[in-house]
This record gives C-alpha cells, structure tokens and sequence, in this order.
C-alpha cells in the first residue's frame, strides 16, 4: 500500500515539540515576491513546499521557514503607499494610538517593519519623534526621502537593546504585519519587548486565523508567512518576552485581523479588557482552542480552486479574454495552487513600477501598467488583492463601459 502521510515538520518555533500535524497542503510554489524579469524566463525557479503545520501542544499554526527571511526581505518589492486604502488606514490607526499612548513632541515612536513610511509620515507630520526599522534597504531609501528616519535592520533582542541604548525607550512600538513575517517568533517578541518603555504601548496587527479560516483565505499562505495566529497563540508567544495582551480590536483589513495592544506585565497590572475575553471566547466556540478544531480547512479550499478553475475555463471556451488585477504576494499563492497561467489569464497589472515588465513567479503572466486594461478592454477582470476589494472596484469601474465585469475568486467566487 501507498504511504500517502506527510512526514513531520521539525520542531515548532515556539514551543519546541515536533509537528506531526498538517493544518493544510498547497502543493509547492516559488517564493511569492519572486518577480520573474524578462531575461531570465528561461531560467529554472525553485519551488518550495506550501506545507502548513499545527503544533499540537501549543496550537500554533505555522510553515516551516524554506528560505531564510534575511534571503526574501532585504531587498524587497512591496510598497504600502500603493494602497491609498492602507495609507488612509495607517493615518487613522495613528491618531487613535496617540491618543491611548498619550503622544506629545517629547515621545519616541518606533515601527517595525516600517516599510517605505507609510504610517510613521503621519506622525512626522505632527512632530512626533519617530524611527523606523525597516530590514528592506531598497524600501528604507524611499522611506527616507519621505522624512521618515529609517534604520536597516532585522529585529531581535540583541537588536532592540542596541536601538533602545541609542535612542531611548519607546512610548509606542507599533508592529503592523509583521508579526507573521519572522522565524524566531521569540527573539522577535524579545526584540519589541527591549525597545518598549516600560510603561509604553505595544501595537500588533496581524490578520486572525479564525477569519483565514471562516472565509477560505488560504492565499494569504505563502513563504512570507511563518506563523497563523489566533488571539490565544498570539498571547502565548508575547508571554516569551514578559509582554501581556490587555486589549484586542477586530479589523476588517485583510480579510479580518486582529490589533492587539500589549504592555510589559508590570504595567498591565493584571488588568484585560472585555474585547480580549470576547475573542477567545468566540475562538473557543469555533473550536481553535483545540487541535481537532482545525481539522476541515483543506475542503473549503478545495472547493475555491473548483471554482475559480471552472470559471477560467468555461470563459476560455466562450472566447473571453480574462485580464488580472494586482500582483500580491497572495495572488501567487492562488494561481500557483490553481495551475493557472497565461492561457486562461492573459496578464495582470499592477501600480507599482517596480514590478512592471516582470512575470508573475511560477506562473510567468506579465505584469503590465493598469493603463493596459483600457486598452485591451478585457471581458472578465479578476481581482486577486481581494482584500482591497471595494478600493479597487471603484478604481476599475470603467470597465463596466465596454460590459466588463469584476470576478473576485474569495472567500467564495463571485462575478460583479
């Protein structure tokens, strides 16, 4: 007989037992930032396991690190103020923290991950002191001519300590979708712990896995992400560093995450609010407070490439021509595991110029400029940054002019 069963995972990052339980199987997919430019087509691309993991000790979800982060990281093709969405989304989550952390002229803030300032501009732009730790040279560049202060690097303990001897404890660390991106989960958290004062805020988002799940977000899987955190293994891995979650907001960003506000455990003082006790009690209800409540996921995502395939197919048997929309990390995850390429969708365009003129990683569709989509007056549009969904809609409503339509592939395919 056939032995079809994985084999194990290694040792999880946080709790160190062996994984011997599988969350979910993608299949294999190149790293999704791996723009392809036009030189090298010809080239072999490795492809990496998509292989998720649950630890059944400490329940957290997690993908075994293939590539070192130092190797996707540093240099880097992902801008945040891409997004007008997020920008706007980062100007209002810094006047609400502000106003909790108490900011004046005489705080610190830093951000890790702070990619191209995005968020710490807004704050420059009310005198408040700021930092940036932000491990993409190429993106730290950008964010420095914006007037963000920016210092290049990987954050860990050793690394927190050196930024916190040179300028000081910070009142606020803000860490917005960044705490899925590192291997060692606990030097990271050791890192945020050394850098905040110890009365000083900590802010986390990161999306939730029980909405990943509720909604068959499976793209959001890729080599950039080790770690799927629920409110209750989030918990677990800040209790590392001696930080305790006081208080939790749900978030539609991302297709649904969680802002988790942390303090050092002296500060906190025992005190949780109502937000926190109603998360892990619907987490609870859900059953991810168990292993046997993450069991079930591999069908809804079955069932996303049926449909999805299906629909590319039946258009390319019409004679419609299927355009794409954006080039996200996610994007790669879901064309990749569908086995779709340039056959059944022509191109994708995308805003950023940096990733204009490359292909897609695996599956080699070309990256045009949005302007393409006018031109070619493509039949059917397909959104893969779905989580920007009603942004974008409204960017590309001109396509309705010639009768074109919107297919958005999740949480479940629909056809606007």
């Amino acid at each position: 007989m056939l032995d079809l069963t994985a084999r194990g995972g290694g040792s999880c990052r946080l709790c160190g037992r062996q994984l011997t339980d599988v969350f979910v199987d993608l299949g294999m997919s190149p790293p999704c930032e791996s723009y392809v430019p036009a030189e090298k087509l010809e080239s072999p691309e490795v492809f990496y396991p998509l292989r998720v993991w649950i630890c059944a000790e400490c329940l957290l979800v997690q993908l075994p690190a293939h590539l070192p982060a130092e190797e996707i990281f540093s240099d880097y093709a992902y801008f945040s103020s891409y997004s007008t969405s997020w920008v706007e989304h980062a100007r209002v989550f810094t006047q609400h923290a502000a106003e909790r952390a108490g900011l004046t002229t005489d705080s610190l803030v830093v951000e890790v991950a702070s990619n191209d300032g995005y968020l710490l501009q807004h704050l420059v732009a009310r005198s408040i002191p700021v930092l940036g730790i932000e491990p993409a040279a190429n993106i730290a560049a950008v964010a420095v001519e914006r007037g963000v202060p920016t210092h290049v690097a990987f954050l860990g303990e050793e690394e927190g300590r050196r930024v916190r001897a040179d300028r000081g404890p910070a009142d606020l660390v803000v860490a917005n979708n960044v705490f899925a991106h590192v291997p060692d989960v606990r030097d990271f958290s050791l890192g945020l712990a050394a850098l905040l004062a110890d009365d000083g805020w900590l802010s986390i988002e990161v999306p939730h896995l029980m909405r990943l799940i509720e909604f068959a977000q499976y793209d959001t899987i890729y080599h950039e992400h080790f770690q799927y955190y629920s409110l209750l293994t989030a918990q677990r891995v800040l209790a590392t560093a001696g930080l305790v979650v006081v208080d939790v907001e749900e978030l539609a960003s991302h297709g649904g995450s969680l802002r988790i506000w942390a303090r050092h455990e002296p500060a906190a003082g025992g005190e949780v609010s109502d937000a926190v006790r109603d998360v892990l009690a619907e987490e609870e209800r859900r059953g991810l407070h168990t292993l046997a409540g993450h069991c079930g996921f591999a069908g809804a995502v079955a069932k996303v490439k049926r449909d999805l395939v299906g629909f590319l197919l039946s258009a390319a048997e019409q004679g419609k021509r299927v355009a794409g929309y954006g080039a996200p990390g996610k994007g790669n995850t879901l064309l990749n595991h569908c086995g779709i390429r340039s056959d059944l969708v022509r191109y994708t365009v995308d805003r950023n110029p940096f990733k204009q003129g490359k292909y897609l990683p695996g599956t080699h569709i070309p990256i045009l400029a949005p302007e393409a989509i006018t031109e070619d007056r493509p039949d059917y549009v397909l959104l893969l940054p779905w989580n920007l969904r009603a942004e974008i809609t409204q960017q590309l409503a001109y396509v309705r002019e010639w009768g074109g339509r919107i297919v958005v592939p999740i949480p479940r395919l629909a056809i606007d």
